[in-house]
Protein backbone atom coordinates (compact mmCIF):
# COMPACT_ATOMS: atom_id res chain seq x y z
CA UNK A 1 0.00 0.00 0.00
CA UNK A 2 2.87 2.36 0.81
CA UNK A 3 4.33 1.68 -2.63
CA UNK A 4 1.04 2.58 -4.32
CA UNK A 5 0.74 5.78 -2.33
CA UNK A 6 4.31 6.69 -3.24
CA UNK A 7 3.57 6.12 -6.94
CA UNK A 8 0.45 8.29 -6.68
CA UNK A 9 2.51 10.96 -4.96
CA UNK A 10 5.08 10.89 -7.75
CA UNK A 11 2.33 11.00 -10.36
CA UNK A 12 0.74 14.07 -8.80
CA UNK A 13 4.13 15.70 -8.32
CA UNK A 14 5.02 15.28 -12.00
CA UNK A 15 2.51 17.86 -13.20
CA UNK A 16 -0.05 17.81 -15.98
CA UNK A 17 2.22 16.02 -18.48
CA UNK A 18 1.88 12.87 -16.38
CA UNK A 19 -1.66 12.36 -17.68
CA UNK A 20 -0.76 12.06 -21.37
CA UNK A 21 2.23 9.91 -20.39
CA UNK A 22 -0.12 7.64 -18.47
CA UNK A 23 -2.24 7.28 -21.61
CA UNK A 24 0.86 6.47 -23.66
CA UNK A 25 1.83 3.84 -21.08
CA UNK A 26 -1.62 2.24 -21.33
CA UNK A 27 -1.41 2.26 -25.14
CA UNK A 28 1.99 0.60 -24.99
CA UNK A 29 0.77 -2.18 -22.70
CA UNK A 30 -2.37 -2.70 -24.79
CA UNK A 31 -0.39 -2.93 -28.02
CA UNK A 32 2.12 -5.32 -26.43
CA UNK A 33 -0.67 -7.66 -25.26
CA UNK A 34 -2.52 -7.54 -28.58
CA UNK A 35 0.63 -8.13 -30.63
CA UNK A 36 1.70 -10.96 -28.33
CA UNK A 37 -1.52 -12.87 -28.98
CA UNK A 38 -1.40 -12.08 -32.71
CA UNK A 39 2.19 -13.23 -33.19
CA UNK A 40 1.73 -16.29 -31.00
CA UNK A 41 -1.41 -17.30 -32.89
CA UNK A 42 0.31 -16.97 -36.26
CA UNK A 43 3.42 -18.87 -35.18
CA UNK A 44 1.59 -21.75 -33.53
CA UNK A 45 3.15 -25.11 -34.48
CA UNK A 46 5.26 -23.32 -37.11
CA UNK A 47 8.12 -25.84 -36.86
CA UNK A 48 5.76 -28.76 -37.43
CA UNK A 49 4.21 -26.90 -40.37
CA UNK A 50 7.58 -26.14 -41.95
CA UNK A 51 8.72 -29.76 -41.67
CA UNK A 52 5.41 -31.05 -43.06
CA UNK A 53 5.43 -28.74 -46.07
CA UNK A 54 9.08 -29.45 -46.86
CA UNK A 55 8.50 -33.21 -46.68
CA UNK A 56 5.37 -33.03 -48.84
CA UNK A 57 6.90 -30.99 -51.67
CA UNK A 58 10.08 -33.08 -51.72
CA UNK A 59 7.88 -36.14 -52.19
CA UNK A 60 5.94 -34.32 -54.91
CA UNK A 61 2.72 -34.53 -52.90
CA UNK A 62 1.34 -31.08 -53.71
CA UNK A 63 -2.20 -31.94 -52.67
CA UNK A 64 -0.94 -33.03 -49.27
CA UNK A 65 0.96 -29.75 -48.94
CA UNK A 66 -2.27 -27.83 -49.62
CA UNK A 67 -4.11 -29.91 -47.02
CA UNK A 68 -1.32 -29.19 -44.55
CA UNK A 69 -1.92 -25.47 -45.08
CA UNK A 70 -5.60 -25.95 -44.21
CA UNK A 71 -4.65 -27.92 -41.10
CA UNK A 72 -2.52 -25.04 -39.75
CA UNK A 73 -4.50 -21.82 -40.36
CA UNK A 74 -1.85 -19.15 -39.83
CA UNK A 75 -0.43 -16.22 -41.79
CA UNK A 76 2.50 -18.39 -42.93
CA UNK A 77 0.20 -21.18 -44.14
CA UNK A 78 -1.90 -18.66 -46.09
CA UNK A 79 1.24 -17.46 -47.87
CA UNK A 80 2.22 -21.01 -48.84
CA UNK A 81 -1.36 -21.92 -49.79
CA UNK A 82 -1.64 -18.92 -52.10
CA UNK A 83 1.50 -19.98 -53.94
CA UNK A 84 0.44 -23.63 -54.14
CA UNK A 85 -2.73 -22.58 -55.94
CA UNK A 86 -0.49 -21.69 -58.90
CA UNK A 87 1.80 -24.73 -58.80
CA UNK A 88 1.47 -25.32 -62.53
CA UNK A 89 3.87 -22.46 -63.24
CA UNK A 90 6.92 -21.47 -61.21
CA UNK A 91 6.62 -17.76 -61.96
CA UNK A 92 2.94 -17.71 -61.01
CA UNK A 93 3.75 -19.57 -57.80
CA UNK A 94 6.47 -17.06 -56.95
CA UNK A 95 4.07 -14.17 -57.58
CA UNK A 96 1.48 -15.89 -55.38
CA UNK A 97 3.95 -16.15 -52.51
CA UNK A 98 5.05 -12.51 -52.86
CA UNK A 99 1.49 -11.21 -53.11
CA UNK A 100 0.27 -12.94 -49.97
CA UNK A 101 3.49 -12.18 -48.08
CA UNK A 102 2.89 -8.47 -48.68
CA UNK A 103 -0.65 -8.78 -47.37
CA UNK A 104 0.32 -10.70 -44.24
CA UNK A 105 3.28 -8.40 -43.51
CA UNK A 106 0.80 -5.54 -43.12
CA UNK A 107 -0.94 -7.49 -40.36
CA UNK A 108 2.33 -8.21 -38.58
CA UNK A 109 3.41 -4.56 -38.77
CA UNK A 110 0.11 -3.23 -37.46
CA UNK A 111 0.47 -0.86 -34.47
CA UNK A 112 4.29 -0.97 -34.57
CA UNK A 113 4.32 2.54 -36.01
CA UNK A 114 2.33 3.68 -32.95
CA UNK A 115 5.05 2.27 -30.70
CA UNK A 116 7.66 4.12 -32.73
CA UNK A 117 5.68 7.35 -32.28
CA UNK A 118 5.41 6.77 -28.51
CA UNK A 119 9.19 6.31 -28.32
CA UNK A 120 9.58 9.76 -29.88
CA UNK A 121 6.76 11.57 -28.06
CA UNK A 122 7.45 10.38 -24.50
CA UNK A 123 10.84 12.10 -24.02
CA UNK A 124 9.38 15.26 -25.56
CA UNK A 125 6.56 15.20 -23.01
CA UNK A 126 9.16 14.70 -20.29
CA UNK A 127 11.07 17.69 -21.62
CA UNK A 128 7.86 19.72 -21.63
CA UNK A 129 7.32 18.74 -18.00
CA UNK A 130 10.85 19.86 -17.24
CA UNK A 131 10.23 23.25 -18.81
CA UNK A 132 6.91 23.78 -17.04
CA UNK A 133 8.48 22.69 -13.74
CA UNK A 134 11.34 25.14 -14.12
CA UNK A 135 8.93 27.91 -15.12
CA UNK A 136 7.03 27.19 -11.91
CA UNK A 137 10.28 27.40 -9.97
CA UNK A 138 11.16 30.81 -11.38
CA UNK A 139 7.61 32.00 -10.72
CA UNK A 140 7.81 31.19 -7.03
CA UNK A 141 11.24 32.85 -6.88
CA UNK A 142 9.71 36.04 -8.23
CA UNK A 143 7.00 35.82 -5.60
CA UNK A 144 9.58 35.38 -2.85
CA UNK A 145 8.43 31.88 -1.89
CA UNK A 146 10.43 29.64 0.40
CA UNK A 147 12.75 26.76 -0.39
CA UNK A 148 9.97 24.13 -0.21
CA UNK A 149 8.04 25.77 -3.07
CA UNK A 150 11.21 25.98 -5.17
CA UNK A 151 11.96 22.31 -4.50
CA UNK A 152 8.48 21.38 -5.67
CA UNK A 153 9.11 22.93 -9.09
CA UNK A 154 12.45 21.19 -9.47
CA UNK A 155 10.91 17.90 -8.33
CA UNK A 156 8.15 18.23 -10.95
CA UNK A 157 10.77 18.78 -13.63
CA UNK A 158 12.83 15.73 -12.63
CA UNK A 159 9.83 13.41 -12.23
CA UNK A 160 8.43 14.40 -15.62
CA UNK A 161 11.80 13.82 -17.30
CA UNK A 162 12.30 10.44 -15.67
CA UNK A 163 8.75 9.34 -16.49
CA UNK A 164 9.13 10.32 -20.14
CA UNK A 165 12.36 8.36 -20.41
CA UNK A 166 10.83 5.29 -18.71
CA UNK A 167 7.85 5.23 -21.08
CA UNK A 168 10.15 5.68 -24.08
CA UNK A 169 12.49 2.88 -22.95
CA UNK A 170 9.66 0.41 -22.38
CA UNK A 171 8.03 1.30 -25.71
CA UNK A 172 11.35 0.94 -27.52
CA UNK A 173 11.91 -2.50 -25.98
CA UNK A 174 8.43 -3.66 -27.03
CA UNK A 175 8.92 -2.25 -30.54
CA UNK A 176 12.34 -3.87 -30.93
CA UNK A 177 11.06 -7.25 -29.77
CA UNK A 178 8.18 -7.41 -32.22
CA UNK A 179 10.24 -5.92 -35.04
CA UNK A 180 12.75 -8.72 -34.52
CA UNK A 181 9.94 -11.28 -34.47
CA UNK A 182 8.66 -9.87 -37.76
CA UNK A 183 12.09 -10.14 -39.39
CA UNK A 184 12.39 -13.74 -38.20
CA UNK A 185 8.95 -14.68 -39.54
CA UNK A 186 9.61 -13.08 -42.94
CA UNK A 187 13.04 -14.70 -43.23
CA UNK A 188 11.76 -18.17 -42.29
CA UNK A 189 8.78 -17.84 -44.64
CA UNK A 190 10.97 -16.74 -47.54
CA UNK A 191 13.24 -19.74 -46.94
CA UNK A 192 10.24 -22.09 -47.04
CA UNK A 193 8.94 -20.42 -50.20
CA UNK A 194 12.37 -20.88 -51.80
CA UNK A 195 12.35 -24.59 -50.90
CA UNK A 196 8.90 -25.04 -52.45
CA UNK A 197 9.93 -23.16 -55.61
CA UNK A 198 13.14 -25.18 -56.01
CA UNK A 199 11.24 -28.46 -55.65
CA UNK A 200 8.71 -27.27 -58.23
CA UNK A 201 11.48 -26.41 -60.68
CA UNK A 202 13.07 -29.84 -60.31
CA UNK A 203 9.76 -31.59 -60.90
Amino acid sequence: MDGLQYCLHLFKSGGVVMYPMLLLSIFTVAIAIERCFYYRGNRKDSKKFFVGIEHAVKEGQWEMASQFCEKFPTAISRIIANGLQHNENVDDMKDGFAEQLTVEAVGFRRYLDYLSAIVTISPLLGLLGTVTGMIGTFSVLDNGAGASAITGGVGEALIATASGLCVAIVSFCVYTYFDHQLDTIITDTEKLCAIVLNERKEK
